[in-house]
């Protein structure tokens, strides 16, 4: 004979609904946020990294901010500078917050020939 926990749910119990609002589908944040991502903040994103990495701060933060789809984040370089191919490069994590989501973006950064610091890549950051 099996106890059940009062935690438990067994396969009849029906799914208990409360409030006004219908119960949706899970999706996990993070997929839901990716697929989201606007061209538009992340061209934002993008520019707040490059101004911040051309003043050459070594603790600073660089907040950004759309104020047409209400998303904003902070970009912060991360590491130490270091040279790929002839140019000075540095990494990055960007937040992305947007509709009462958060993900984190991954990117780096180098600076051109002129001096002018230009974003490479920037990708949802994934743990290693």
């Amino acid at each position: 004979m099996r106890m059940g926990s009062l935690f438990e749910k067994s396969k009849d119990d029906a799914a208990e609904v409360t409030g006004s609002i219908a119960p949706q589908p899970a999706v996990p944040a993070r997929t839901a946020m990716a697929a989201s991502l606007e061209e538009a903040d992340l061209t934002l994103a993008r520019e707040a990294a490059a101004e911040l990495l051309a003043r050459d701060s070594k603790d600073a933060s660089q907040p950004w901010e759309n104020p047409a789809t209400g998303a904003r984040g902070m970009v912060t370089p991360v590491a130490a500078t270091y040279a790929d191919g002839g140019l000075t490069c540095r990494d990055f994590l960007a937040s992305y917050v947007r509709d009462r989501a958060e993900t984190w973006l991954q990117g780096d950064a180098c600076r051109s020939d002129g001096g002018k610091w230009e974003v490479r890549n920037m990708r949802p950051w994934k743990r290693t």
